[in-house]
Formats: structure tokens, sequence, C-alpha cells
């Protein structure tokens, strides 16, 4: 009971409040307009919890994730780790302190590891950066316990090998080795699947689950695949054109959605409960450029119930109860 009553009294891992983040443009043609990549963007990632982030790509949400991490400073709002303010770094140990709370797993295997460095050297760098080993005889032992937690071994197999020779889902699970290294209370998974092939997926999805438990991280999952977002997560929010659309518990918004961009994420997903065949939700257009974002709700253009106030005022993100806001003005009727 004790301890159901110190996780309770935890504060969330995550919270973002209104952040903006946008990106002027630098040609002298489009002088004064910039990528309103992040809008309004507020959510909440509870201690050992998991999100998902979920949308189209252009969606935003690789930009939501490089902002938490502090890769991009954002323009506003506010920025909240473990019940602390994101504040200008002032000096370097903050700067790795943060780096080492929140870490990224980043889509691309082929490209994240460099490909001149072996295993080893690549694998050595956070616990060298970070301090973390304490002589050679410990250095040693952490690779192995890195790399065979996440499925490689013998470790000193791969230890000695490149990048080069390993397949695409061992590659993975090396970025997934490096950045549990430093033992972070916060992951970003940027879509960590999307380039491995289909018969490893579930893999190495089933391995980071298995991390979490062991770890009690807090995973914010990046992903266009609901069914992906629903297996991994047991909250999500859909973002659309820099805004977050709907969000709440993965099951009620799956099986309920009420914002039309949602219901349209699920026609365009195949059903396990009710077969393979979906109606198709009558919706055209792509997603609109970011530069001149439509007026009103982002989602009208596109939207087969649109009336003439969505196009006048971008709605409040609405809360509905339950954990669960939209940001529809027809779904509050």
């Amino acid at each position: 009971m004790s301890d159901e009553r110190d996780a309770a009294a935890r504060p969330p891992a995550l919270e973002l409040r209104s952040v903006v983040k946008r990106f002027p443009l630098r040609s002298l043609a489009a002088y004064g307009k910039a990528v309103h990549a992040m809008d309004d963007v507020s959510f909440v990632l509870e201690a050992g919890g998991s999100l998902a982030l979920v949308g189209e790509s252009g969606s935003g949400k690789t930009t939501t994730a490089s902002v938490i991490a502090r890769l991009y400073e954002r323009d506003s709002g506010d920025l909240v780790v473990d019940g602390e303010p994101a504040r200008p770094f002032r000096n370097r140990a903050e700067s790795l302190a943060y780096k080492k709370k929140v870490q990224l797993i980043f889509q691309d295997p082929f490209g994240s590891l460099n490909p001149t460095h072996t295993i080893r050297s690549i694998l050595e760098r956070p616990f060298l950066i970070h301090g973390l080993a304490d002589g050679r005889a410990d250095l040693e032992a952490r690779l192995s316990e890195a790399l065979e937690q996440v499925g490689l071994s013998p470790a000193a197999e791969y230890l000695r090998r490149f990048p080069h020779e390993l397949s695409g889902g061992q590659r993975q699970r090396v970025n997934i080795a490096r950045t549990f290294a430093v033992e972070p209370s916060i992951v970003l998974a940027d879509e960590p699947t999307s380039m491995l092939d289909v018969s490893i997926r579930m893999g190495v999805m089933n391995m980071m689950l298995d991390l979490k438990e062991r770890k009690g991280v807090s995973y914010l999952y990046i992903t266009h695949d609901l069914a992906g977002a629903r297996y991994m997560c047991g909250s999500i929010a859909v973002m659309y054109a820099g805004m977050i659309m709907e969000i709440g518990p993965t099951e009620d918004v799956i099986r309920d959605a009420v914002h039309p961009y949602v219901k349209l994420l699920k026609s365009a997903s195949p059903s396990p409960e009710s077969g393979l065949a979906r109606a198709p939700l009558d919706a055209s257009g792509e997603i609109p450029s970011l530069i001149d974002p439509p007026s009103g709700c982002r989602f009208h253009p596109r939207c087969p119930y649109a009336e003439p106030r969505c196009r006048e005022a971008v709605p409040e993100l609405a809360d509905l109860g339950g954990g669960r806001g939209v940001r529809c003005v027809l779904a509050l009727r």
C-alpha cells in the first residue's frame, strides 16, 4: 500500500503546457514566414507510464520529441520534467544531467550509428561521457549487460563488429542499448520499428516493453500506426498539423474516437475485431502546409463534417472527462 501511495505522490514524468515551436524561413521570398511545427501542444506523461504520439508524416511528432530532448528550444509554453520546469542550461553539467534523464531512440537504425566505429566504441561513449563506469573491468561488465539485455548475446561477438556487419534489427537493438546505458527515466522513441522488417518488429516492441517494466521508465512512443500505439501505450495523443486533436486512454480513444481526424486514421487501419474491411471516411486531401496553416480548425479542409464556424477560430482542447480531451467544436454539441 505504501508503494502505491508513493507512486501516486510522484509528479508526472513529463508535462507540456501550451508549447509552441516555429522555424523561421530564411529565404527572401519567404521573409517573415515560419513553419508552425508545434502550436499549443499540451499533454502529460505519468511517471512510469506510456503515451503514444500518433499522426501522419509532417504532423509535428518528431519536432515535439526534439523539443522535449532539448535538441530545439521551444518558443513559448512550459516544459516540466519530474516536476521541475526546464530552464536554459547554465553549464555543461546541467546539460548532461538533463540528457541522462531524457533519452531519444532514433528512427533510423542505419544512419544513427557511426559506420567507422565498432559497436564497442559506440556503446562506450555514454558510459564515459556521463562517468558511469568505475574502471575498465566495470566498463566491460556494463557493456556486456547493455547488449545482453537487448538480446545481443554473447556480447563479445557484437562488441568487435562494425554497424555494417549487423542486420537492421540488430542495429536498432544497439541503439536501444545505448539509450538505456545511462539509465534514463524518460525515453522518447521516435518510430523505433518503422524501418525494420515486419517479421522482427514485434520482437523489438516486446523487448522495449520488457525494458520498460524492469527499468521503470516512462515512454513517449511516436508512431503513425494506431495498432502499434495500442500495443505499446496506455494513453494516446493524436497530432495533426502541429496540434493535438484528441487525447485520452488508448482503448477509449481507439474504440470510441470523437475527432473526425481520429476517425479518418481508424478508417485507414485494419480492425482485428471486425475483420479487415472498414467503411472508409469520406475525407480527401493531404496534411496542410505548416507555413500557411488553414484558419480555424486545421483539419477543416479535409473534414466531411466541417461547418462555416470551423473556419473561423481554432478550437480549444476541451475536457471530455475521464482523462479525454478533443479539439473539435462539432464534438461538443
